[in-house]
């Protein structure tokens, strides 16, 4: 195998686990907001249990665990400025309080991404709308979170646009 074939292979090996990552992420935001456990607790349990595991004998994706920890922790930390930024994008009679709870992990999964300088916006845009097809196959929502994410993006990260 040559070290382009092998650095290519690695490269998407590190994509599909940092899109696990992001999936984990908003689980565990969802998760969050409908139990009483602390951040430290969704976090071990999604590492501990989710992370390679098997769940209905299919095979769980590993995820990057680094990035898991910084979304997961940006977000709450970071929740209500993030959030905040989401109310600006929505619709005035939609605030975020009466969106369905897993768009509002979603969004404060990807807000906390945006906030970062680590991957370019249009990625972030992207991938959580990869997401959000995922959880919504019908399609509805997609514009949606393409509309509200391209509002996040331009006011977190005017200059990469």
């Amino acid at each position: 195998m040559t070290a382009s074939r092998s650095d290519n292979m690695t490269g998407n090996m590190k994509r599909k686990m940092r899109s696990a990552s992001r999936l984990y992420a908003v689980q565990a935001l969802f998760q969050m907001e409908h139990s009483n456990l602390t951040l430290d607790k969704v976090r071990l349990e999604f590492l501990d249990h989710r992370f390679g595991e098997f769940l209905d004998g299919e095979e769980m994706l590993e995820g990057d665990e680094a990035h898991f920890t910084r979304v997961l922790e940006d977000a709450v930390n970071h929740q209500a400025a993030i959030d905040q930024m989401t109310d600006r994008a929505l619709v005035a009679k939609w605030p975020i309080g009466r969106i369905d709870p897993t768009l509002r992990g979603l969004f404060r999964a990807a807000g906390a991404e945006l906030r970062d300088t680590g991957t370019p916006p249009k990625v972030v845009i992207a991938e959580y709308l990869d997401l959000a097809a995922a959880f919504f196959p019908d399609g509805k929502e997609a514009r949606f979170v393409n509309a509200v994410l391209d509002h996040m993006a331009r006011e977190a990260r005017p200059d990469a646009f």
